[in-house]
């Protein structure tokens, strides 16, 4: 049987040795995922493709679970008691929007024997975009190992082939049939030549330089000791979504357990759901950062149906208002056109305006999120209806009162603990998505959106 360390050495070939030790190469191996998501897979809409990974899925993104088909060699401690069906088959049952607990993974679990050890691997192979990464080498001469050329690529499959054969013949088939169903591939010999950059520049922003610089004084000194913080910032919410992504894949690997105690059950769903709305929060203070630190000049932007994304968030804004004993309100008019705006990034940031908005809210309250027309724009209005006797109102909350900005990103309020995004930074990141965010006391929130293709619309109601 051909071993995964087999499958990690063919890819280390050629490879200088490592000279790292585990930490640092396990976080460069955290950075290359990011990259590979952030930059390269999740611009590729619609996705489709194959991916293997040892010993846990090293995608996290829901999107790319939702479109690629998976198999993990996963130990045998994860995954034990799995019910009679045994796990999910690609495709078999659709996979769960992004942050709904309890969701099916679209992958197939595969055995991981102990002689293939636990450094990570992944093989990924898309029309567009094929890659091959895996952790290798000794106690402090660790590497990471990235390989693109077709060569390799086409041998470390022919391995992973004789692998399935004789451990598993069935997803033997499903995977070659996934591979020929694929067509012709198209290998770019410059996307190694734009990755590594890529990855670089994100392990650069995981910690703020150390090296020596000539003292400076006024607004340089003032911009470097702000790049700072800025990039300890990314660093810390790199750092904290890594684990909680791989938290939430093994709660929901239980999750499909068919003999869980509804108690249970429903802990794992409360776990799931916080987990996905700090992953989310989490990435939008990371993306804050870098718009902060930098600037893009040029944004791209697409016809997004907004009227759609939100009606698909009901019934996860639903569950995550209840845990809080807030109630919901969604108000869509009907037949509104599209807007332009970045659909992608939009869904995150839909979810960290509800978060904002709802953390200072009274138990009880009931939160309006109202979508119509306003001339040649969309607006959307957060506004909250407040229970009889509430001590506060929503012109004067104790999160107006008492916050203070802390740098260019954020907002804390000592009180209630609560960390967001301060206004100017959530105005940033809407204007990068098309929108134009206000917050106004008694008015709550409001975002304007440009209608695509330069419609005009009619509102009655136009602030």
């Amino acid at each position: 049987m051909v071993s995964l360390p087999v499958l990690q050495a063919r890819l280390s070939q050629g490879v200088p040795p490592g000279r790292s030790d585990d930490d640092t190469v396990r976080r460069q191996w955290w950075a290359a995922l990011a990259t590979l998501q952030d930059d390269f897979l999740l611009p590729l809409q619609p996705l489709r493709g194959v991916w293997l990974a040892s010993p846990l899925p090293a995608l996290y993104e829901p999107a790319l679970l939702e479109q690629l088909q998976g198999w993990v060699w996963a130990p045998a401690q994860i995954g034990t008691g799995l019910g009679p069906s045994g796990p999910l088959l690609p495709g078999a049952e659709s996979a769960a929007k992004p942050g709904s607990p309890g969701g099916a993974n679209p992958y197939e679990r595969l055995a991981l024997e102990p002689e293939d050890g636990t450094d990570p691997l992944l093989v990924l192979i898309t029309p567009q975009l094929q890659l091959a990464m895996a952790l290798e080498g000794s106690p402090q001469q660790r590497r990471l190992v990235l390989r693109f050329d077709p060569t390799t690529l086409s041998e470390t499959l022919a391995l992973v082939d004789e692998r399935l054969r004789a451990t598993a013949p069935q997803s033997a088939l499903r995977l070659r049939k996934a591979l020929q169903e694929l067509g012709p591939l198209r290998s770019e010999e410059s996307t190694a030549l734009r990755f590594w950059p890529r990855l670089a520049e994100r392990l650069a922003a995981m910690a703020p330089s150390l090296t020596l610089q000539p003292l400076v004084q006024g607004q340089e000194d003032d911009r470097a000791e702000s790049n700072g913080e800025l990039a300890l910032l990314e660093a810390l919410t790199h750092e904290v979504r890594t684990p909680l992504a791989t938290i939430r894949t093994l709660i929901r690997s239980v999750l499909r357990r068919t003999d869980l105690p509804p108690v249970v059950r429903q802990r794992l769903e409360q776990i799931d759901g916080e987990c996905s709305e700090q992953i989310d929060r989490f990435g939008l203070i990371f993306h804050a950062a870098e718009l902060q630190r930098r600037p893009q000049p040029h944004q791209t932007l697409a016809r997004t149906d907004l009227a759609e994304l939100l009606q698909g968030f009901e019934e996860l804004w639903q569950r995550q208002l209840r845990r809080r004993g807030l109630k919901l309100e969604l108000a869509i008019s009907g037949q509104l056109p599209p807007v332009l705006s970045d659909p992608n990034r939009l869904e995150t940031m839909l979810g960290g305006l509800v978060d904002r908005f709802i953390r200072s809210l009274p138990s009880g309250s009931t939160v309006l999120i109202r979508l119509q027309p306003a001339g040649s724009r969309l607006k959307l209005q957060l506004r909250c209806t407040e229970p009889p006797g509430s001590a506060t109102t929503l012109a004067s909350t104790p999160e107006e009162d008492t916050a203070d900005d802390v740098g260019p990103v954020l907002r804390w309020n000592p009180l209630t603990g609560s960390l967001q995004l301060s206004r100017q930074a959530t105005q940033r990141l809407f204007h990068s998505l098309g929108g134009r965010f206000t917050e106004r006391a008694g008015q709550g929130l409001t975002v304007f959106f440009p209608v695509a293709g330069g419609e005009t619309v009619h509102d009655t109601d136009v602030c």
